[in-house]
């Protein structure tokens, strides 16, 4: 348990550190919709999807709607897509649609912004979680726990406090 906590701790502290101005462009990426007329898809994949249902049941992000293959996406929305793996298909093909229509939109992923990364390439913002094997090794030197979602639920909530203090002036928002 120890050595669990001292790598998830770990963890957050990388992305507290090395991701502070990627979440805080993310967050002003996702409040110009919350100002705006725009509405804020979260198009959750994999567990992912434990982040919008978080979102969902505390009611405190402004204008926020679950994205599925049937919504339909304006210019003034924003998208934040957050994905297990940078090279889901779904999620990939998500980005090019809206990029290829110029709506803004942020990515969360584990994998660091590359070349070789697709998603990293096409967001407006990129948040990298910073991991893609288990933090925990094994005896038989396999790697296991990869705390997606916890890591992604960690950097929505610093989302959250930036979107609500840029928006904080703003008469009703939902």
């Amino acid at each position: 348990m120890k050595m669990l906590t001292t790598q998830v701790s770990g963890l957050l502290q990388r992305i507290a550190t090395g991701q502070e101005e990627a979440i805080e462009e993310t967050a002003r990426l996702l409040a110009q919709a919350a100002v705006g007329e725009g509405r804020i898809f979260f198009a959750a994949f994999g567990e992912m999807k434990a982040v919008y249902t978080n979102a969902e049941a505390s009611g405190l992000f402004p204008r926020l709607v679950e994205w599925t293959p049937e919504s339909t996406v304006t210019s003034a929305d924003r998208v934040w897509i957050l994905t297990p793996q940078a090279d889901q298909a779904e999620a990939v093909a998500l980005a090019t649609q809206l990029n290829e229509t110029f709506i803004p939109f942020s990515v969360t992923a584990p994998e660091k912004a590359n070349a070789e990364n697709a998603l990293s390439e096409l967001a407006y913002t990129y948040v990298a979680l910073g991991f893609t094997k288990g933090l925990l090794p094994t005896d038989t030197g396999e790697r296991v726990v990869l705390p997606y979602a916890l890591a992604a639920l960690f950097v929505y909530e610093a989302v959250l406090m930036a979107v609500r203090e840029m928006t904080s002036g703003e008469d009703e928002l939902r």
